[in-house]
């Protein structure tokens, strides 16, 4: 009884505030419809205890009742994230009481190792099934719009390797190389001598199989190791959709080692996500703490002032920034596309609890990049301090005809 009293009340209050094309079939057998149109979203509440989660639906508790199996929805996983998100806009504040724990927790190489694996080591199968055939997880570069994803991810590591000029015979360190793809498009492309790190295992064991396969043995080295431990010197430096792993109070010391690792002449490119809240608080309504809890152990994200300020607090100058929100948002429209499209096949290749976390997960990346709650971006940076004659005067060079 008191569990309907709570549903009756929280649901005449989401209908004074929205309208939402959403069906909530209840236990006994009753259906609430919270829109003239036809649903196309329902809930599934199996059984009284489940309702918690309903009447204080952030995206934390409902995620985490579906990725528990404590509600069943269905619909496409777009729509689904458009309902959740206007749930919680109805029912409880942006930022509310949960907070993220991980901003305490130290990021030693075995903590940020274990966080690595727990995310990439699903399968290689895995991952084959909705990323490109290079198997390219991050940010896709689309120049006209119309690419599909496999040209639009060889462009992206093609605009990079450009923007830092690289050249035949350069050495390049690649943190975070993933599956291999960027090393080995810039040793056959662009004819330098590569070294890429991971602290995966899968990513590791593929990365230099594919290395082999290409016949790149005498140029592309694949290494199991964090980026702390890497010694010598780079004439260039990519690090791509690895520092949201690094934390945020620890960034200055990261970009202080790839200072480090830098030759004097040398350019770096950091590719990676940031917040666009300037307040630091992450995204409303809980996203935040269902991607630490379930999707990346101790990720941070951190604004893009907070991190030019630790590139030049770990001696490095911006040189180039540029902002690719609305890249990311086709690309992780893509991936979903791709993962619901393989859906099947998906399921025999990991256990259903990590199926629904990557199906939220990549739709609800979609829409926050569409709605400016997180973005990308591209920043070029050199060491501090060097004389402007070795700065390019305009970005030119970048796009060659």
């Amino acid at each position: 009884m008191f569990s309907q009293l709570r549903l009756d009340a929280w649901s005449t209050g989401v209908r004074s505030k929205a309208t939402v094309p959403l069906r909530v079939e209840l236990w006994n057998g009753q259906r609430l419809d919270f829109s003239d149109e036809a649903p196309r979203v329902t809930i599934r509440v199996p059984q009284a205890s489940a309702v918690r989660y309903l009447v204080s639906p952030s995206l934390y508790n409902l995620g985490r009742a579906y990725v528990e199996g404590a509600i069943e929805v269905s619909g496409r996983a777009t729509d689904m994230i458009a309902v959740v998100n206007a749930l919680a806009a109805a029912s409880v504040k942006p930022h509310g009481a949960l907070r993220r724990f991980v901003r305490s927790l130290p990021h030693t190489r075995q903590v940020d190792a274990e966080a690595i694996r727990y995310h990439y080591d699903v399968s290689d199968a895995f991952y084959q099934a909705w990323l490109d055939p290079a198997m390219v997880y991050s940010c896709a570069y689309f120049e006209n719009g119309d690419e599909d994803l496999a040209t639009a991810q060889r462009k992206k590591i093609d605009h990079i390797l450009t923007k830092i000029d690289l050249r035949p015979g350069q050495t390049l360190l690649d943190i975070g190389c993933g599956w291999g793809a960027l090393v080995i498009r810039a040793a056959q492309r662009f004819g330098a001598r590569c070294v890429g790190i991971t602290l995966s295992e899968n990513q590791h064991r593929l990365a230099r199989e594919r290395v082999a396969q290409a016949g790149l043995q005498g140029q592309v080295e694949i290494r199991l190791q964090d980026y702390r431990d890497v010694e010598g010197q780079f004439e260039r430096i990519t690090s791509v959709g690895m520092f949201e792993h690094v934390g945020v109070r620890h960034l200055p010391d990261y970009f202080a080692r790839i200072n480090a690792l830098l030759a004097p002449d040398g350019l770096a490119m950091n590719h990676g996500l940031t917040s666009t809240d300037p307040q630091g608080r992450g995204t409303p309504y809980g996203g935040g703490e269902f991607i630490s809890r379930y999707v990346f152990p101790h990720g941070e994200l951190a604004h893009l002032g907070v991190v030019i300020r630790a590139m030049q607090q770990g001696g490095l100058e911006a040189r180039d920034v540029e902002n690719l929100r609305r890249h990311y948002a086709r690309t992780c429209e893509l991936w979903t596309e791709n993962y619901e499209a393989n859906a099947a096949r998906i399921r025999t290749l990991t256990d259903e609890r990590h199926f629904r976390i990557w199906h939220v997960y990549l739709a609800g990346c979609t829409y926050a990049f569409n709605h400016d709650l997180i973005s990308l971006y591209q920043v070029v940076c050199g060491k501090a301090g060097t004389a402007p004659a070795s700065h390019p005067w305009s970005r030119r060079y970048m796009y060659p005809c």
